[in-house]
């Protein structure tokens, strides 16, 4: 690992003070251009004594303003100090992560992974319009019927057309066929430049796409296309679980990554990543936001820099190998799970790499789902799934809980 290393909670402490020292001090400072940035200490109180030992906390009441792209040109000078630790950020994701090269890529903490994943649909239908001369009407989004649903949010935004490709039933993977035959009508309808967004842990499944079943189709047509991978949920334990994966900036078709850290990694909402390749970012370039030092590149504008604090100490605390312990640890806990469903002969998904477990409907009597907060498909009588997410409080005794109220209705002897 380049960047990721653990430290102490001292040395967190002192990074993250000296950051907030390198930022302009509202209380302190004649800054006068500024909107006032800083919370209100009539109702946030800056000398609360818990607040010594709670950096996080400290960087809230501070409330630097992240706007713009810190890799990416010049950023407002008056945060500085927290950019420097959203660009340790980025760089331990995008580098000691998915493997892309020091300096090779942009991108930003932005608040939440819709943004970001419309943020890359943004980017790549300008670099079509700015580079190839597309017109909208043009381009196309390509997914999977599982992907998440900021994807056709960010189809209506853009005001171009999104193609779902349908899944196995099953094993959750994109139909090549379905895949080819919706390509080739896109072509007779127009279609000339695709966007496909690939995903590393659907919502609902944590199913996990194969790239190269989209890039061998769009190359035996000769179609220019961006691939964008929305690893919302899975890019903080797939990398981990599965390190010889193609689904990094390794592979050169990837031209861009989303990532959560409000979910495995569990950093306060909504915290997004993203992360592409340079060269890319420029094509939305909002050149009207003049007053804005280094103007911006971003959809949102202003956002918090207290997320990338807190992203910064979460994985300062952990280092590389205490999160791997962890991934393995819900990875065990998930197999048991699997294994006393088959025991019980009932039927799932699962992605071997992933800590999620989505079960066929009819093996889960409703008010089981119920007491036990699983998460259906969809909220209605057509509901085929349920869903179990293997997080770090969920134990194994509260996994044995709900295996044993299973058998009691299956007419199976409890597990003591």
């Amino acid at each position: 690992m380049e960047y990721w290393k653990k430290i102490t909670h001292s040395e967190r402490l002192k990074d993250i003070k000296k950051a907030l020292h390198n930022n302009v001090n509202f209380s302190e400072d004649p800054s006068l251009g500024y909107p006032a940035s800083k919370l209100d200490e009539k109702v946030f109180n800056d000398e609360a004594p818990f607040l010594k030992d709670s950096p996080v906390l400290q960087s809230f009441v501070a409330n630097p303003n992240h706007i713009g792209c810190h890799t990416f040109g010049t950023s407002e000078k008056a945060f500085k100090g927290t950019q420097d630790i959203e660009r340790e950020v980025l760089n331990i994701v995008a580098v000691d992560i998915f493997k892309a090269q020091p300096d090779s890529f942009d991108g930003y903490i932005a608040p939440g992974g819709t943004e970001a994943n419309i943020q890359a649909l943004w980017v790549y239908r300008n670099y079509f319009i700015n580079e190839l001369n597309a017109s909208p009407n043009e381009i196309a989004i390509i997914a999977s019927e599982d992907t998440h649903y900021s994807i056709p949010k960010g189809s209506n935004l853009l005001m171009i057309d999104y193609i779902k490709i349908p899944v196995d039933f099953e094993n959750r993977s994109v139909n090549k066929p379905a895949l080819e035959s919706s390509i080739k009508k896109a072509i007779i309808n127009g279609k000339k430049y695709f966007i496909i967004v690939a995903n590393m842990g659907t919502t609902m499944f944590g199913s996990v796409d194969d790239v190269n079943t989209y890039v061998a189709v769009m190359e035996q047509n000769n179609l220019p296309f961006k691939l964008h991978i929305d690893a919302a949920y899975g890019g903080f334990i797939y990398p981990f679980s599965n390190p010889n994966s193609d689904m990094s900036f390794n592979n050169q078709n990837i031209s861009s990554i989303t990532i959560d850290a409000h979910k495995m990694l569990q950093a306060p909402y909504g915290t997004g990543i993203f992360i592409c390749r340079k060269g890319l970012i420029e094509n939305v370039l909002t050149k009207e936001a003049e007053y804005v030092e280094g103007m911006d590149l971003t959809l949102c504008g202003s956002r918090s820099g207290t997320n990338a604090v807190a992203v910064w100490a979460i994985l300062a605390t952990y280092g590389p190998h205490a999160w791997f312990e962890k991934i393995s640890i819900l990875q065990m806990r998930t197999t048991w799970l699997c294994n006393q469903l088959d025991e019980l002969d009932i039927k799932y998904f699962r992605n071997p790499y992933m800590n999620i477990v989505t079960i066929k409907a009819e093996g889960i009597p409703e008010e089981l789902a119920l007491k036990f907060d699983l998460v259906p498909q969809k909220h209605d009588e057509t509901n085929q799934w349920y869903k179990i997410i293997v997080m770090g409080h969920v134990e194994v005794e509260d996994l044995l809980q709900f295996i044993n109220e299973l058998k009691v209705v299956k007419n199976v002897s409890v597990i003591n």
